[in-house]
């Protein structure tokens, strides 16, 4: 093990290679604390060539690696196990952008950036990057790519799969495999890139991309609404869709005791709406265009107007209770507070049962029903917490058993899973929206994954990773 260390040392230099006695919690213990490893060393390598003599030095000794960006996934695929035999390369100091291409509206990074730097990096070229989400000022492009990394603008742009148009890996042994074309269309054989993203670092480490940005919204319209029923808000998403041309970029769902629940956290706030209902809704469309961005008769951008009938027509026919629309950048701040809240919300509430589950978006409404029905003969006295990206079907769930301030019973745990699990198999759904599989959900992929799927998984995987080097005990079940 010294001997590793040392030759780790010898490629990046003393200075970035923590051992032995050296602090390496904040590497080995997750975001949410509950997921703690011992790594037997963190490697901090400067460019592509010293992964790769890593990835060579781990294949020859057979030692395993951990690749980790932020450290701010959600699902345990970054940390090692606690046998103090795992190597963590951590992908921080490759933090370069190092091309913004206004005319091709492409990136080039290193997997290291931080998103929120690349986030303003573009802006000054009127671009975006348009991957939204809270970890934003921590997480890594590596990981984002990685976990195919979604968030609230999917309904427009996509997952992170979608904004990806090259890449290059560093395959186990050290091999460096270029897929970094700025293409759009690349039809020479297997979707070698595609296999990549959302692997987890079980395939290969993501040592740089080719990204595809965005226009910036040179407008935007922002409202927070009451509405009758999660069947009525599906048929406002599509007026909205159809009215902007699918300038929609967000239709986040949140129920009423997700609105009382941000309310008893921040008493100094107050909703804009009279009305709170059981089904709330936040939208948002970006104006891309100078057509939908010029001014109205009022002043106002066109889009803010677009917005406002069509809100005005679900006044009129019951599908709208209450709305507000957000008048400048502050109050489109503060509605946003409300949803991205969700997390503190449901920590607040005590410990959960948490899914990341995905259901075809007119299934969302049966999913909740049947979900509590279910549940309740198990867990009798079960509270939830739910926030939805509803306009791409994705239902971030949790469970708070009765007593649940005393932990909650693994077996009880189990249960529900099953239950919850099943059910989203029922409605053709996934148990894995955005979050990615990593370890906790390893058992779930044994129960729901489709037994062929998982044979061609663990074959791709003995094909480019024959000494289960790379992140082993992830994913694949």
């Amino acid at each position: 093990m010294t001997d590793i260390i040392a030759a780790l040392r010898d490629i990046c230099g003393a200075k970035y290679v923590l051992g032995g006695s050296d602090d390496r919690k904040a590497y080995d213990v997750d975001v949410f604390g509950d997921k703690i490893g011992v790594s037997l060393a963190v490697v901090r390598p400067a460019n592509t060539e010293e992964v790769s003599a890593i990835l060579k030095l781990a294949q020859d000794t057979g030692t395993a690696v951990v690749p980790q960006g932020g450290n701010t996934g959600l699902a345990g695929g970054a940390t090692p196990t606690s046998d103090e035999t795992q190597i963590i390369l951590s992908l921080a100091r490759m933090n370069a952008i190092e091309e913004v291409n206004p005319e091709t509206r492409t990136a080039t990074v290193q997997a290291g950036v931080i998103l929120q730097n690349l986030h303003d990096t573009v802006a000054k070229h009127d671009l975006i990057f348009p991957l939204i989400f809270g970890a934003r000022g921590s997480c890594m492009i590596g990981g984002n790519i990685s976990t195919n990394a979604g968030g609230s603008n999917v309904l427009r742009y996509g997952n992170t799969r979608a904004l990806v148009l090259g890449l290059e890996v560093v395959l186990p042994g050290g091999r460096i495999m270029n897929l970094m074309n700025a293409l759009y269309k690349n039809n020479t054989g297997y979707a070698l890139k595609d296999l990549i993203i959302g692997a987890e670092g079980t395939l290969g480490i993501v040592t740089r991309a080719v990204l595809q940005l965005h226009p910036a919204p040179v407008a935007r319209a922002t409202a927070l609404m009451s509405v009758a029923s999660l069947p009525a808000a599906l048929t406002l998403l599509r007026r909205l869709q159809d009215a902007s041309g699918g300038a929609v970029e967000a239709f986040e769902f949140m129920p009423r005791n997700h609105m009382e629940g941000y309310l008893r956290l921040n008493p100094d706030k107050s909703l804009p709406m009279e009305e709170m209902g059981e089904v709330n809704i936040l939208t948002e469309l970006g104006a891309t265009s100078k057509l939908l961005a010029r001014p109205g008769a009022d002043g106002r951008p066109l889009i803010e107007n677009l917005l406002e009938e069509v809100l005005t027509e679900g006044f009129e026919n019951g599908k709208i209770l209450d709305a507000a629309i957000a008048q400048n950048d502050s109050q489109r701040e503060a509605f946003w507070h409300i949803r991205e809240s969700a997390y503190e919300v449901a920590v607040a509430q005590g410990p959960a049962i948490d899914f990341d589950i995905a259901v075809p978006l007119d299934q969302v409404a049966t999913f909740l029903e049947q979900a509590e029905q279910r549940l309740a003969p198990i867990a009798p006295g079960m509270r939830n917490t739910i926030v939805s990206h509803l306009g791409d079907g994705n239902i971030h769930y949790g469970v708070l058993p009765a007593n649940n301030e005393n932990g909650i019973d693994p077996v009880l745990k189990t249960q529900v899973m099953e239950v919850v699990e099943d059910l989203v198999t029922e409605l053709n759904g996934s148990f894995s929206a955005e979050h990615g599989i990593g370890t906790s959900k390893r058992p779930s992929m044994a129960r729901q994954k489709d037994p062929v799927a998982l044979e061609a998984m663990h074959a791709v995987k003995r094909a480019l990773d024959p000494g289960n080097i790379m992140n082993p005990g992830k994913v694949l079940p």
